[in-house]
C-alpha cells in the first residue's frame, strides 16, 4: 500500500515539475506566431526604392491639427468630422461673435461635405497589376543560365475609388489617412517604375528550359463606409457650433498601390 502511494505521489510531483516547462513552450511558439504574423510581407515582395529610377514623390499624408476655434466647432457636431480638406478651411476662417450680442441669431451653409470614412476590410493584393516580364530562353543551353530583373519600359500604375462619389478626392485623402494608420508600407494612388530598374536576386534557368520572370505592382484594397452631411454655422448670441443634416451614407472602396515595392513570381517552361 505505501509502495503503491509512493509511485502516486511520485507521478504527481513529476507533473507538477513538467508543467510550468509545457506553458512556457507554448508561451513562446505562441510568441513565435505572432511574430510571424506581424510580419505581413512576402519574401517575394521586395522594396525597390533605391534600385528605381523614377524618383516618386513622397507624399505624407498627416493629420491636420485643427486650431481652437476648428476644434471647438468640431467638437460641437454630433457626427465626427475627420476631412482633412474641411478642417484646413475651419482653420483659415475667423469667427469673432460680440458677448454682447444678445438675441443674435444666424445659420450660415457650409456646403455638403464628406465627413468621414469608417474601414470595414482591408487586404493586400501582392499582385494588382504587372509591369514587367523578363525572359531567358535556355532550350538550347548545356548550362544553367540566371535570370534577373530589370524594368524594360517605365510603368505607371494607378489606384483609384471603385465606384463614383461626390468630392472625391476628399474622400480618397480620408481612405489614404485610414489606411496608412494600419500599415507602414508607402501608400500612394499613384507609383511610376522607372525603365532600367534593377534588382540583383538572381533566377537559375537550367538547360532545356525557358525562364519567365513576373513583376507586380502590389496595392492595398480599402472597403469601408463614407458619411456625408450638409454643415451648418449656428451663430446664437455669443455661442457657436456646427450643426450637420441630412446625413447620408455610401459605401465605398479603393485601390491604393504601394510605392516603390515590387512582387515577383519565377516560372520554368520546357518544350
Amino acid at each position: 500500500m505505501k509502495k503503491r502511494r509512493f509511485v502516486f505521489l511520485s507521478i504527481v510531483l513529476v507533473t507538477i515539475m513538467m508543467f510550468p516547462v509545457v506553458l512556457t513552450a507554448e508561451e513562446e511558439n505562441t510568441e513565435d506566431k505572432e511574430d510571424q504574423s506581424n510580419d505581413n510581407i512576402p519574401s517575394h515582395v521586395l522594396d525597390i526604392s533605391k534600385e528605381n529610377t523614377y524618383p516618386n514623390t513622397k507624399k505624407d499624408q498627416t493629420y491636420l491639427e485643427p486650431n481652437d476655434l476648428a476644434n471647438e466647432l468640431i467638437e460641437s457636431s454630433k457626427v465626427k468630422i475627420e476631412n482633412p480638406e474641411f478642417i484646413k478651411m475651419l482653420n483659415e476662417s475667423s469667427l469673432k461673435p460680440s458677448k454682447l450680442a444678445f438675441g443674435y441669431r444666424g445659420e450660415i451653409y457650409l456646403g455638403h461635405w464628406p465627413l468621414n470614412y469608417k474601414s470595414d476590410e482591408s487586404s493586400m493584393n501582392w499582385e494588382y497589376q504587372e509591369i514587367n516580364v523578363n525572359v531567358l530562353n535556355n532550350l538550347g543551353g548545356k548550362e544553367k543560365k540566371t535570370l534577373n530583373y530589370v524594368q524594360e519600359k517605365e510603368k505607371r500604375v494607378k489606384g483609384g475609388l471603385t465606384s463614383k462619389t461626390e468630392r472625391a478626392e476628399d474622400v480618397k485623402k480620408m481612405i489614404q489617412m485610414k489606411a496608412q494608420s494600419s500599415t507602414d508600407l508607402p501608400l500612394a494612388f499613384e507609383t511610376v517604375i522607372g525603365a532600367g530598374t534593377k534588382k540583383d536576386q538572381t533566377y537559375g534557368v537550367s538547360p532545356k528550359n525557358v525562364g519567365y520572370l513576373h513583376a507586380y505592382a502590389p496595392a492595398l484594397n480599402e472597403k469601408g463606409v463614407v458619411t456625408y452631411g450638409e454643415v451648418y454655422l449656428i451663430l446664437k448670441g455669443s455661442k457657436k457650433k456646427l450643426e450637420v443634416r441630412n446625413v447620408t451614407k455610401q459605401g465605398i472602396g479603393a485601390w491604393i498601390p504601394i510605392q516603390d515595392h515590387a512582387s515577383f513570381s519565377f516560372q520554368l517552361k520546357s518544350n
